[in-house]
């Protein structure tokens, strides 16, 4: 099996990516972090993988480095795509990728469903229930904004360390500034002190952004939404994420789930009926823009009293990602202007209209030079 570096190299060979010096010099690191995967013999203990260092069972005095890596760094630096390499290269079955947010909402319903059975000591047996099936985990985009998620993640990632678990995962914060500002954020510090302690922490410092690279100055607005945009928005999809592999991401919505079909590098793309099709209000799209820095819509069509709910949940999610300077990449039946312009609703539209056409400007949402 070739290791991460090797990998690397064939994309690279193969015009999939191009050479970025920051990127490499983590290529090693995750060369030993798989080398050891292979080396080390797993044996099952209490329902989970234990892995064994230099002949002792991993503890959280283990030296840093032996159960993860913590890679972080501005968005768009290849981080997701080097996960994808490592997850490809573990020469293991017992392995995962997962985005951080959707892991999270996993636990939380273990955590639910142990309280229910009436168990006094809710996150071990869900951690061990993770370990049993598996060996490494890869997160991608880690961030802690929820209270609920703050409050065990600590105790969570401590007993998977225990079990064996190699963890991997991928930030666009520092260790350090996780939860920053939280409530009880001093609860969570013993956890930020457990990622330095047990996992190398390293910063990917590139200076070309390769989503903003690729968008700025570039056309985010194709009509029609026929085959040829679709063609066109594929192409930028594969520029964007920098080769990394697409997965669907579920956003939990206060009961219900919004699905991304296609998510990777911070990157979000979904049909204009995923979006705007569903009953969806303003706190579900601000879940949305949470969750990516890019968003991909395809195909939005003439707006009217035939699509008349459509086309206001369609206002709504794009003052949304408007607001929150997401990056918006589309492909549509006219020009925003002519998107609809006939029955109610036609003239409050004329505020979108504008809103979408600022947001093709190449210098929208680009922070000012320092």
């Amino acid at each position: 099996m070739s290791s991460v570096s090797e990998l690397y190299d064939q994309r690279v060979s193969s015009g999939k990516l191009t050479a970025d010096p920051a990127q490499q010099r983590v290529l090693p690191l995750l060369d030993e972090l798989v080398a050891g995967l292979a080396e080390a013999a797993p044996v099952k203990s209490n329902g989970g993988w234990r892995r064994l260092f230099g002949g002792g069972q991993a503890s959280a005095s283990a030296p840093a480095g032996q159960a993860g890596l913590y890679l972080w760094g501005g968005v768009g630096r290849g981080k997701s795509m080097l996960l994808d390499l490592c997850i490809e290269a573990a020469p293991i079955t017992a392995k995962r990728r997962v985005h951080f947010h959707e892991f999270m909402q996993e636990v939380q319903a273990g955590l639910e469903a142990a309280r229910k059975r009436g168990d006094q000591d809710t996150v071990r047996p869900v951690a061990r229930k993770i370990a049993s099936d598996v060996r490494l985990l890869c997160f991608d985009e880690m961030q802690i904004t929820d209270i609920a998620d703050a409050m065990i993640v600590g105790r969570l990632f401590q007993t998977l360390f225990e079990e064996g678990v190699v963890i991997v995962t991928t930030s666009n914060r520092a260790p350090d500034d996780l939860y920053k500002h939280g409530l009880n954020r001093q609860l969570f510090l013993p956890f930020i002190k457990l990622i330095h302690e047990r996992m190398q922490v390293v910063e990917l410092v590139s200076p070309t952004d390769y989503r903003q690279g690729r968008t700025v100055g570039g056309q985010v607005w194709f009509v029609p939404a026929d085959a040829a945009a679709h063609a066109a928005m594929d192409a930028i999809w594969t520029e964007l994420t920098g080769g990394a592999a697409p997965a669907p991401l579920e956003i939990e919505l206060r009961g219900r789930k919004l699905v991304l079909p296609a998510f990777a590098e911070g990157v979000g793309r979904a049909g204009f009926w995923e979006l705007c099709g569903k009953p969806l209000g303003p706190a579900d799209y601000l879940e949305l823009v949470r969750a990516v820095d890019v968003l991909m819509i395809d195909a939005i069509p003439r707006l009217g009293l035939s699509n008349y709910n459509e086309a206001k949940r369609f206002v709504t999610l794009i003052d949304t990602v408007y607001e929150a300077k997401v990056r918006l990449i589309a492909s549509a039946a006219d020009e925003p202007e002519q998107l609809y312009n006939e029955g109610e609703g036609s003239f409050e539209f004329e505020r979108t209209a504008s809103r979408l056409r600022e947001m093709q400007d190449a210098s929208w949402g680009v922070p000012p030079a320092a």
